[in-house]
């Protein structure tokens, strides 16, 4: 099998129970993509992990416990990082493709690291673009053990 980028939408609902369905299934998603060691983050989603669950009047986590999660998650998995060359193709993915620059960081994160697949509830579930594909673990029909 092969390694997939886990978006921080996932991440967020696996510390979100209130959203009971979606947090059963990024939890699995996230505890067997890093029992399988296939999964990996991105620099820019741990980031985000922490700003989006520490934001708000309502936070879902505080900021001592979300940076402690996401010192763990650097420390389960592969951390890929964003530097000039993502930046770049980032850039090239919003002018050809049309992609939001953030949601072009992350597939050009993707891309040249090599890791044909991303989770995401952002992308068009099952499309691929220059060899990344977008897998919604949130859909009907999910196979999990298909990437683990």
């Amino acid at each position: 099998m092969d390694e997939v980028l886990i978006d921080t939408n996932v991440l967020v609902y696996a510390h979100q129970p209130a959203e009971a369905a979606k947090y059963a299934q990024a939890v699995r998603a996230v505890e067997a993509l890093t029992e399988s060691g296939r999964g990996r983050f991105s620099a820019q989603v741990l980031g985000e992990f922490v700003s989006a669950t520490t934001r708000g009047p309502r936070p879902i986590l505080s900021v001592a416990d979300a940076l402690a999660q996401a010192e763990r998650l650097a420390e389960a998995l592969p951390v890929l990082d964003v530097n000039r060359l993502v930046v770049l193709e980032a850039i090239r993915g919003v002018r050809e493709h049309r992609l939001s620059y953030y949601d072009a960081q992350i597939w050009a994160t993707a891309r040249l690291n090599q890791v044909p697949a991303i989770f995401s509830e952002d992308f068009a579930a099952g499309s691929r673009l220059e060899g990344v594909e977008f897998v919604n673990p949130f859909v009907s029909g999910f196979d999990l053990e298909r990437w683990t």
